[in-house]
């Protein structure tokens, strides 16, 4: 028998008990934004599931968190999906409609390159080598 994983409970509750301060660290935004993402997805996902649907495996609290998890810590899917007791292909979709909600919304968007390029916006420019480097792990 598959043991379902209550994580919805789990995570409302570490979330009560996480302070102001905390969230930054742990998901790499402020608290501010990451309410303000999780309204956003909550209002995505009632309408999407207006005429009905089965209940999906993760909740919106738990796709917010998988996101920041992925991309903010660099865990791997195979590692979320075990933490959850998902698969790896839904934890991709959870990412990914995550991703697109929050894009399609264009409260976290970025200015077009036009906007960049522009003196007067007052914004800097860093260009980061990020190229992947191998690590050798005991």
């Amino acid at each position: 028998m598959r043991k379902v994983y209550n994580s919805l409970m789990d995570n409302l509750a570490r979330l009560e008990q996480t302070r102001e301060g905390d969230y930054q660290v742990l998901f790499g935004v402020h608290r501010e934004i990451f309410d303000r993402a999780l309204e956003i997805l909550k209002l995505d996902f009632v309408h999407r599931h207006e005429l009905g649907r089965r209940p999906p495996r993760l909740s919106v609290l738990d796709k917010l968190i998988v996101f920041f998890g992925y991309y903010h810590d660099y865990r791997t899917m195979q590692n979320l999906a075990f933490e959850y007791g998902v698969s790896k292909s839904r934890i991709s979709d959870a990412v990914d409609w995550v991703e697109t909600t929050l894009i399609k919304d264009g409260t976290f968007s970025l200015p077009s390159k036009r906007a960049l390029v522009q003196r007067a916006s007052g914004i800097m420019l860093a260009i980061i080598d990020a190229t992947e480097c191998e690590t050798e792990r005991p």
